[in-house]
């Protein structure tokens, strides 16, 4: 047993709070990961809410992090101690019918199809103060130690800066893989983003790797246009400065709406307004957004019927554990900068900071460091 400090969330609504905690060896097909950092990441802000689905306190939350291997249980092979690695929040098991699609990225072990509270044998690896800690999304980054299945880890080069491809674990892999798998913008296209945190500007990224040739980007908090420009957005626009719907403003400034629509945000009036402003017959609207559980939308039902296709995106479209390593040696060689997405950088002890940044808009990705 390992005593190591841990952010817990012993109640929603609640600050986080520093805890020395006791982190079990790993059993059999697990594995022990030192973190060396973490991020922040909004659906980490929907746990704190109490607004994510199957969720239970308290708990350690966090779920985009980097580290090293620690220590192997019994049976894993395809890592060893010392290793380089990044904890999976959407696993790949590689036995369902899920993961053996070669058109799919999901996985029956994740969250959407039971509750990752707990690891697969339905115990838990984490004490404190004598009760049990639950685990979210298997990973719980915001551990100095945590244990994970071997199958929702991936091995990276060693070469790899962990500071920064920790982004990899969630936001940068959903915003990136919506453009570049989703979606599959083409060269040429048009696409509009709306909501420009860390997923909304990996999205912008995919879509200049992909080769758009205009990228509208939306948001309300006109501080995030200088960096959507920098990473590749060719317009940028408030929905507060027009008196009319921000479809129709984007439907006059591309003549008949975009090729492929992106909601990054994660609400419902925005969804649709990315939906409508898609072109009405071959547009694309991808949903990367998360809403809060129990939420629900109403459309209507002609935005579809002209034949737009409206989709969702799980982590981008990758299968983690095969994709992640080939991501990884793409940022080596310089095939985008994801670092521009990391605005603030803080000792771990001030993970409430980073959640104040986060809730006030004056930050992209902060990361906080062991």
């Amino acid at each position: 047993v390992i005593r190591c400090r841990a952010a817990v969330a012993w109640a929603p609504g609640k600050p986080l709070s520093v805890e020395e905690v006791e982190v079990a060896p790993p059993k059999a097909g697990e594995v022990r990961i030192k973190l060396v950092v973490t991020g922040i990441c909004r659906t980490d802000e929907h746990l704190l809410q109490g607004c994510f689905p199957n969720a239970e306190f308290p708990v350690i939350p966090g779920h985009e992090g980097a580290g090293i291997v620690e220590s192997i249980g019994e049976g894993v092979t395809s890592m060893n101690p010392g290793d380089k690695v990044i904890p999976l929040c959407l696993p790949q098991c590689g036995e369902c019918s899920f993961c053996q699609n070669p058109q799919s990225n999901f996985c029956q072990k994740s969250q959407i199809s039971e509750p990752q509270n707990l690891l697969p044998d339905k115990t838990s690896r984490f004490s404190c103060k004598g009760k049990q800690i639950h685990h979210f999304l298997w990973v719980s980054t915001f551990s100095e130690y945590t244990v994970v299945p071997e199958y929702a880890v991936a091995k990276i080069d060693a070469a790899a800066p962990l500071d920064k491809v920790c982004l990899f674990g969630c936001g940068f892999s959903t915003g990136y893989g919506a453009a570049i798998n989703t979606a599959k913008v083409k060269p040429g296209s048009t696409c509009a983003v709306f909501g420009l945190g860390g997923v909304g500007l990996s999205v912008v990224m995919g879509c200049k790797t992909a080769g758009a040739s205009r990228i509208i980007a939306v948001d309300i908090n006109k501080d995030k246009f200088a960096k959507a420009k920098e990473l590749g957005a060719t317009d940028c626009i408030n929905p507060r400065d027009f008196k009319k719907p921000i479809q129709e403003v984007i439907t006059e400034m591309t003549g008949q709406g975009v090729d492929y629509s992106f909601e990054a945000i994660g609400h419902a009036d925005t969804m649709i307004a990315a939906l409508a402003s898609c072109n009405m017959n071959t547009g694309v609207c991808v949903m990367a957004g998360e809403l809060d559980s129990g939420s629900e939308i109403s459309i209507d039902p002609t935005l579809l019927l002209t034949g737009r296709t409206w989709k969702g995106t799980v982590l981008g479209g990758w299968k983690m554990r095969e994709c992640m390593p080939k991501l990884v040696s793409s940022y080596l060689e310089k095939k985008f900068n994801s670092d521009l997405l990391i605005t603030h950088t803080l000792p771990f002890a001030e993970v409430n900071e980073g959640f104040e940044l986060l809730r006030a808009g004056k930050s992209i990705r902060t990361i906080l460091l062991f």
